[in-house]
């Protein structure tokens, strides 16, 4: 049970940093985000995507 939830883990963190590196922001932006994302684990994937995502490009003008 614990190697499945590993799996969707490490799915949903590679789909987030994919999705990190689509965003119109510069370089550092998407490796800062990438960086705490996959640092943060599951709190990381959480806050991204119900929070974070929509507002990161207004974050890294």
């Amino acid at each position: 049970m614990s190697s499945i939830i590993y799996i969707i883990g490490v799915v949903l963190s590679v789909l987030a940093v994919l999705d990190i590196i689509k965003k119109p922001i510069s370089v550092v932006g998407k490796v800062i985000t990438a960086i705490l994302v996959l640092a943060t684990s599951w709190v990381g994937l959480v806050v991204y995507y119900l929070y974070a995502k929509d507002r990161l490009v207004n974050w890294f003008k």
